[in-house]
């Protein structure tokens, strides 16, 4: 392995996947944050300006008149979004937010009847989903503290598939699990974890919070029940953007746990019943109006992720964490920081995960020397190369910056403590 700049260079020279020219980076800055929120990119602002545009010109009628409809673009960007989840096109719909769309679909598939009443998920999941999940427990009548099985962890950072396949009792109603882990960035075989359930007559879906538009996926084909996400980290559709969600059509036609106006049949949905006509689709599991200038940036965004391909996106995305390990490996020993990801290509996700006992403060000396990491208590530092816009030299850059702040201590100038927002 050649550990020089000129090795980086070369690497990106080589590169036939650049979209950075597309997107808004500062000159002076390296952006390492984007599995946490993207970046702007320069299609994205064009298609938030194009509806306000809309909105300027038709008001109302904006709902069905321009070049993209507000009454049918939830349809028209789940349509967008299936190739990148490996969905059929009526299986997934743009809505809501990540813990909405949870709340939605474990309303619709948490059905406790007999010995089946508990609900599988794991110790290391991102706090929102098991704060829905409890929630959802109570709900039912049930004790969170009983009902709400969650899968240890060996280490601390990673699942075992055994482990979590041995929680498969049959006590057991619902799985929900990440499909990446938000912290160590493990990828789950979401395939071998559908089949295992299937086989004890249990329902399963992913939060793939961390994994879409990071990874290739084929929930169709996989025969997942459900998965939901945000769409304002890898995918780049800013923040508190529209969330998205799948259904497999297996369970089309049943009712949504939370109905709404927008769970309505298109053309029945103005007819103004008091007895719902649901969607014969994954547009069933919308419920309110849809927040059109948030799933704006998400048109443009779509466009780029869909001329790419998601298997090119996820080669150079692992070239990017692979290049960045080694140099870790390499520049950083002794230093203190350990490394969480699993080394094994297909377990690792699209962001690489630090720990340290000064970690706050390390990320506030990444940033006052220009990087943008993200930190994550107590102890974590997480540094995204994002395929579409991080460049080779910028991880070597990065790990020289973070060798000389370990080596001279500069570290110690902050306080070891998280921002506001970390």
């Amino acid at each position: 392995m050649d550990f020089t700049r000129e090795y980086a260079i070369g690497m990106d020279a080589g590169n036939d996947l650049s979209y950075r020219e597309e997107f808004y980076i500062k000159e002076d800055g390296i952006y390492l944050d984007g599995n946490s929120l993207g970046l702007l990119s320069k299609r994205a602002e064009k298609s938030l300006l194009d509806l306000l545009d809309s909105w300027k010109h038709h008001g109302i009628d904006g709902w069905t008149e321009g070049d993209n409809p507000w009454f049918y673009l939830s349809e028209k960007l789940g349509k967008e979004m299936a190739p990148i989840v490996g969905a059929n096109p009526e299986e997934v719909i743009v809505s809501g937010s990540t813990t909405v769309n949870l709340h939605q679909l474990v309303s619709t598939f948490y059905k406790p009847a007999g010995k089946r009443t508990k609900i599988l998920a794991d110790e290391l999941n991102f706090p929102s989903d098991i704060y829905a999940l409890q929630s959802q427990v109570k709900l039912k009548g049930y004790d969170p503290e009983e009902h709400l099985v969650q899968v240890r962890s060996a280490d601390g950072h990673t699942l075992r598939e055994e482990d979590i396949v041995g929680a498969m009792t049959d006590e057991i109603a619902l799985i929900v699990l990440p499909g990446v882990l938000y912290r160590s960035g493990q990828v789950l075989d979401m395939e071998h974890l559908t089949a295992e359930a299937h086989k004890r007559g249990i329902e399963i879906g992913f939060d793939l919070c961390h994994s879409v538009g990071s990874i290739p996926h084929s929930l169709s084909d996989w025969d997942v029940d459900f998965a939901f996400w945000c769409n304002y980290k890898h995918l780049n559709g800013g923040p508190g953007s529209t969330g998205g969600l799948f259904v497999n059509k297996r369970h089309f036609g049943q009712v949504p746990g939370l109905a709404g106006w927008f769970s309505s049949r298109k053309d029945k949905q103005f007819d103004m019943e008091h007895v719902l006509t649901a969607a014969e689709d994954a547009g069933a599991y919308q419920i309110g109006t849809p927040n059109i200038f948030s799933m704006a940036p998400i048109i443009g965004s779509l466009s780029m992720f869909n001329e790419a391909g998601m298997e090119r996106i996820r080669e150079k995305s692992l070239k990017l964490t692979g290049y960045m390990i080694e140099l870790i490996q390499h520049e950083l020993d002794g230093h203190g920081l350990i490394l969480r990801n699993p080394l094994d290509e297909k377990k690792r996700g699209g962001h690489i995960y630090l720990e340290h006992p000064e970690a706050a403060r390390i990320c506030k000396a990444l940033k006052a020397e220009g990087v943008i990491p993200d930190f994550r208590a107590p102890n974590g530092i997480r540094l995204a190369p994002v395929a579409l816009y991080n460049t080779f030299e910028e991880v070597w850059k990065t790990v020289q910056i973070l060798k000389g702040i370990m080596e001279e201590e500069k570290y110690k100038q902050f306080e070891n403590k998280r921002g506001v927002v970390a």
